[in-house]
Order: structure tokens, then C-alpha cells, then sequence
């Protein structure tokens, strides 16, 4: 029995060394995949933001996108403010053509920031909500600018599908002014 007890003890000893070992080889898989890039500032997002005309259609005109949305046409991202204050929002896009299989995506939005309401947290899959801040937002409500403070996404939003060269290119400067590699951006192709 003693024999049997000094197995049981090395067998232990060799369970807890193989387990050490596979939480070491997943730190150094999450801290391998983490970027090592000069650290940027946070970006500033708008002073105030009006939820209630934020509410509604905003057509996404360009993005540099998730894995979810490559190859989106038609991308649309509508909010509704919830009793709750919460946002429902709702995330439609044609797959890889202007015809193509529709999405749908319905992450909720919750407002992190209640002086501002421009930082959100948006969950698509509880518990996470990813950053989203309102980093532009014209006078009448037409154009946004939704980023992150990582600079890995971005999304130019309008209330129309169709907008003017000029205004897009406005547009563009200002994500390209915070940071962001342009050549990574896309222009979303909508229907005309």
C-alpha cells in the first residue's frame, strides 16, 4: 500500500506539473498575441451627443472591419433607445455583394460615459462590450465617426448611402488625422 501511495504522490506531482505547465504555455499565447505598438493617446470623442436624434439609420460609407463584417455591402447600423436606456441596435449587411445573403447582427448598446454619451459599450456576446466612441458627430447629425482607442476599427456613418467626394474625403482626414493605417480602410459599396 505504501508503494501505491507514493504513485498516487508522483502521479499528483506530475498532474500539477503538466497543468503549470500548459498555464504558462497560454500566458505566453495571450501575451504573444499581444501587439507591442507605441502607445497612442486616448482619442477625444464629442462633447455631447443627443441620443434621441443619434437614434435611427446610419448607413456605414467606409470601415476598416471586424471579422464579421469583411466583405459587407449595404451596411446599415440602426439604434433604438430602449426604456432601459440601453440601445438595440440592429447591423444588416449584404455578404460580399450588393445582392448577396443578408446579416443581421443585434448587439446592445450601453452608454459608459452619461456627461458625454459618446463612449459606448457595445455586446455582441455577453459578458464583452466592446469600445465604441463617437469621435465625430456633425451640427445636423448627418456624419459620424465611430473608433476605438486602439486604432484597429473604425466606422464613417452617414444618414445617407450616397454622400458628396468632398464631404467623404472630410471624412477620411479626420480618421486618417487620428491614427489609423489607411490603407486598411474600405468604402462600403451600397446600392444606388
Amino acid at each position: 500500500m505504501k508503494h501505491f501511495r507514493g504513485g498516487t504522490s508522483t502521479l499528483m506531482n506530475t498532474i500539477q506539473r503538466a497543468l503549470l505547465a500548459c498555464m504558462a504555455l497560454a500566458c505566453i499565447a495571450v501575451l504573444g498575441g499581444c501587439k507591442t505598438t507605441p502607445a497612442r493617446p486616448p482619442l477625444r470623442t464629442v462633447a455631447k451627443v443627443d441620443l434621441q436624434r443619434y437614434m435611427g439609420d446610419w448607413y456605414v460609407l467606409a470601415h476598416i472591419p471586424t471579422f464579421i463584417e469583411k466583405g459587407a455591402y449595404n451596411a446599415v447600423e440602426s439604434y433604438r433607445l430602449n426604456a432601459d436606456e440601453t440601445i438595440a441596435t440592429t447591423f444588416n449587411f449584404n455578404q460580399d455583394a450588393l445582392d448577396g445573403p443578408l446579416k443581421t447582427y443585434t448587439p446592445t448598446g450601453f452608454v459608459k460615459n452619461a456627461a458625454s454619451n459618446a463612449e459606448w459599450g457595445m455586446r455582441f456576446v455577453w459578458p464583452v462590450k466592446a469600445e465604441y466612441l463617437i469621435t465625430y458627430l456633425d451640427d445636423q447629425y448627418r456624419y459620424a465617426i465611430v473608433a476605438r482607442d486602439r486604432r484597429d476599427y473604425v466606422w464613417i456613418l452617414a444618414r445617407s448611402s450616397q454622400i458628396s467626394e468632398a464631404d467623404y474625403e472630410s471624412l477620411t482626414e479626420r480618421v486618417r488625422a487620428m491614427g489609423y493605417q489607411m490603407n486598411l480602410l474600405r468604402r462600403v459599396p451600397h446600392k444606388h
